[in-house]
C-alpha cells in the first residue's frame, strides 16, 4: 500500500480550486463531495439547545438504533471521530484495508501501531495472519458493493480469533439492504454510520457507532462527553423522525444515481455508481479533471500508486446544474 502517513485530501476543497483556477466561489459547481445536494430541511432550532450541554440521556441514541435496526446506537462527532479512537481499543494486529478506499482508516491504524495490509475483496477467505478488516460497503470511491453473506462469513472468521470486522456504512442509507447493522451487537463487529451522506448534513458532524456493549462502553469512555453538540442532535431527531421525507429522498436518489450514471456512460466511461456518486477510471483522468475545473465544476481525482487514475463526480441539485454538467462534459469529451 502507499505511505498510509501521507497527507489526506478530501472532496469539498472547494475555496483551494478556486484559488487555483481564478474563478470566484460563488461561480463553482461542486461536484467532488458524495452529499445528497438537496440534505435535510433542519427546522428552526430552539434556543436550549444553544444554551445548555448535551444530554446523553436525551433519547437519541436510542432513537438512531431504532432508526438503523440495530440493537445499540453511540452518537460521535461523525465518523471520523470513532475511526480515530477505535484502533487504540482493538488488540494489536494485522489490518487488511482495501488499497483505494476512504483514506482515513489506514493511518489511523499505523499511529496505533497496527500494521496495514492491503484487502483483497475479491479473494474467497481471509488470510490467517490478519486481525482485523475495515470494509467500506458500498465502498468509496469505487462503488463496490459486498454481499452481506460474504461479510457475515468473514466476520464469523476474525470473531472466532478475536479479531474484529468494521464496516463502514457511510453510504448504505440509499439501500440497506445489505446493512450488517441489525448484527453490530455480536462480538467482533463495528458499524459505523454517518448522516452526512443520505441527510446531507455533513456540516453538524454526526454520526453513530453500532456495535456491542462492551465496545459501546470503552468508546464513550475514550471519547468523553458532549461529543455531538445540542444543535447537531436536535437536526439529527428531526431528520430520523422524518419517514415521509426519507422514503422520498431514497426514491429521488435512486432516479439520480441512475441518472448520472448514464450520463458518464454516454461519453464512453465506465461508471460505477452508487445513488450518491459516480465514478470512473480512466488514463486521463487529472486532464478531464482539469477540463471541468476551468468551466467552474468541481470533482474528486483519485491518482494512486499502481492503479488506474479515477475521477468521482457528485450529483447535481437542480436541473439548470444537470444541464451544466452535461455541457461540460459534451466539450471536453468531443
Amino acid at each position: 500500500m502507499s505511505d498510509p502517513l501521507r497527507p489526506i485530501r478530501h472532496g469539498g476543497n472547494l475555496r483551494e480550486a478556486a484559488r487555483r483556477y481564478g474563478i470566484a466561489l460563488d461561480d463553482w459547481l461542486d461536484l467532488s463531495t458524495g452529499i445528497n445536494p438537496l440534505g435535510y430541511p433542519v427546522p428552526p432550532i430552539p434556543p436550549d439547545a444553544w444554551r445548555r450541554l448535551p444530554e446523553d440521556a436525551d433519547g437519541l441514541a436510542e432513537l438512531a438504533a431504532t432508526h438503523y435496526g440495530a440493537p445499540l446506537a453511540l452518537p460521535v462527532a461523525g465518523s471520523q471521530a470513532a475511526i480515530r479512537a477505535l484502533p487504540w481499543l482493538l488488540k494489536k494486529g494485522t489490518v487488511a484495508i482495501a488499497p483505494l478506499t476512504y483514506g482515513e482508516y489506514a493511518p489511523a491504524f499505523v499511529r496505533a501501531g497496527h500494521s496495514v495490509v492491503p484487502l483483497d475483496v475479491n479473494a474467497d477467505t481471509l488470510p490467517n495472519a490478519v486481525d482485523h478488516v475495515i470494509v467500506a460497503n458500498p465502498n468509496n470511491p469505487t462503488a463496490e458493493r459486498l454481499p452481506r453473506h460474504v461479510l457475515l462469513h468473514w466476520h464469523a472468521r476474525l470473531a472466532s480469533r478475536g479479531g474484529t470486522l468494521i464496516v463502514d456504512e457511510a453510504f448504505a442509507d440509499v439501500d440497506p439492504a445489505e446493512s450488517l447493522a441489525d448484527r453490530s451487537a455480536d462480538a467482533g463487529l463495528v458499524v459505523l454510520r454517518s448522516v452526512g451522506k443520505f441527510f446531507g448534513l455533513a456540516g453538524i458532524r454526526a454520526g453513530f457507532v453500532l456495535a456491542a456493549p462492551d465496545v459501546i462502553a470503552m468508546l464513550a469512555d475514550a471519547l468523553g462527553s458532549w461529543t455531538v453538540s445540542g444543535p447537531a442532535r436536535h437536526a439529527v431527531r428531526a431528520a430520523f423522525e422524518d419517514r415521509a421525507w426519507q422514503r422520498e429522498t431514497r426514491e429521488r436518489l435512486q432516479r439520480d444515481g441512475a441518472r448520472l450514471a448514464a450520463l458518464i456512460a454516454r461519453h464512453g466511461f465506465d461508471a460505477r455508481a452508487t445513488p450518491l456518486f459516480t465514478s470512473f477510471q480512466t488514463l486521463d483522468a487529472s486532464g478531464l479533471q482539469h477540463a471541468l475545473a476551468t468551466r467552474g465544476i468541481w470533482t474528486r481525482l483519485f491518482d494512486p500508486a499502481g492503479m488506474t487514475p479515477r475521477l468521482r463526480i457528485g450529483l447535481p441539485g437542480s436541473e439548470g446544474e444537470w444541464a451544466r454538467l452535461e455541457r461540460a462534459m459534451a466539450e471536453v469529451c468531443a
